[in-house]
């Protein structure tokens, strides 16, 4: 059920740019200009941590490899 909703779609290395990059404007909120923009850095933090883009979803593309299918 879950998986239909947030289908796996982001590469392990789009997962750790994400996370690298969803902190690091995080820290942006407690350090450097201290403006709560850094909040949007919730979003790649989030998608990287899951491993689901919706924005992926919604345009059906994706970096994860696909396995193959057995079978057909």
């Amino acid at each position: 059920m879950i998986e239909k909703l947030l289908p796996r779609n982001e590469h392990t290395i789009d997962r750790a740019i994400r996370v690298a990059l969803g902190l690091a404007l995080l820290a942006m909120v407690f350090t450097g200009p201290h403006t709560l923009w850094g909040l949007v850095g919730l979003v790649p933090l989030i998608t990287g941590l899951v491993g689901s883009c919706p924005l992926y979803t919604l345009l059906s593309i994706g970096t994860c490899p696909v396995a193959p299918r057995s079978g057909v």
